[in-house]
């Protein structure tokens, strides 16, 4: 219980996808106007990382090493038609407004690196805490992002009206520069609560990513990473 609380609760905030690992920032930046678009596009990200961990550790044996990448992006492609389909069916108002962001979730950074990195090499019930943790971080944080920029931007929360008549809206934060600039800003935060909480600890203040994910290979050819 303890290996599986390990890999779900990493990416609630220790490899939270878009904020400490940096990934699959093209949803993250373009679908944040309002809180609910961030939490719907959320929810269809668990539902394709979930299982397509799950297949994808389920198969990892019979896939052949040559073509493994092109095997996950038609697991990932089967289960985001899946996704479409119920959300034209259910949710059709969300669906419009994610519009393109849907279907390519089937080449977003996170499902590809956690099949490649995790899923391909841990058993099932790993795999799936794997991508349920990273899915649910992912979620929450373009529903954070995108309850400050509909705040700021339209008064609102998930469509309630909840500034008073004396609010201007700051429609800078609905634009493209005000995603950009909210992002910068809780990166910002996030690496001054973990440097302010190491130096509590008596460690080091980080100047780089540090993470274990082994979503990209890049640190093991950084010196100290």
């Amino acid at each position: 219980m303890s290996r599986l609380w390990k890999e779900f609760s990493k990416g609630l905030w220790k490899d939270l996808p878009p904020f400490k690992l940096v990934l699959g920032l093209c949803p993250v930046l373009a679908v944040t106007k309002t809180a609910d678009n961030g939490f719907g596009m959320g929810l269809a990200v668990i539902f394709v990382l979930a299982l397509s961990n799950m297949l994808v550790s389920m198969l990892r044996k019979l896939i052949p090493a040559k073509v493994r990448i092109a095997c996950f992006i038609v697991v990932a492609a089967s289960l985001v038609v899946c996704v479409e389909l119920l959300m034209q069916t259910y949710a059709y108002p969300l669906y419009l407004q994610l519009g393109i962001f849907v279907p390519l979730i089937v080449v977003n950074c996170i499902i590809l690196g956690r099949a490649e990195a995790f899923a391909s090499k841990n058993p099932v019930h790993l795999a799936v805490a794997d991508g349920l943790g990273m899915g649910v971080g992912f979620t929450l944080s373009l529903t954070f992002l995108g309850s400050i920029r509909e705040l700021f931007g339209y008064g609102t929360w998930f469509g309630m009206q909840v500034m008073g008549d004396w609010f201007q809206p700051f429609t800078f934060m609905i634009e493209a520069p005000g995603a950009f600039v909210c992002l910068g800003l809780i990166l910002a935060g996030m690496n001054t609560l973990t440097n302010w909480q190491r130096k509590n600890k008596g460690l080091e203040a980080i100047t780089g990513p540090v993470h274990d994910c082994k979503s990209c290979g890049m640190c093991a050819t950084k010196p100290g990473m």
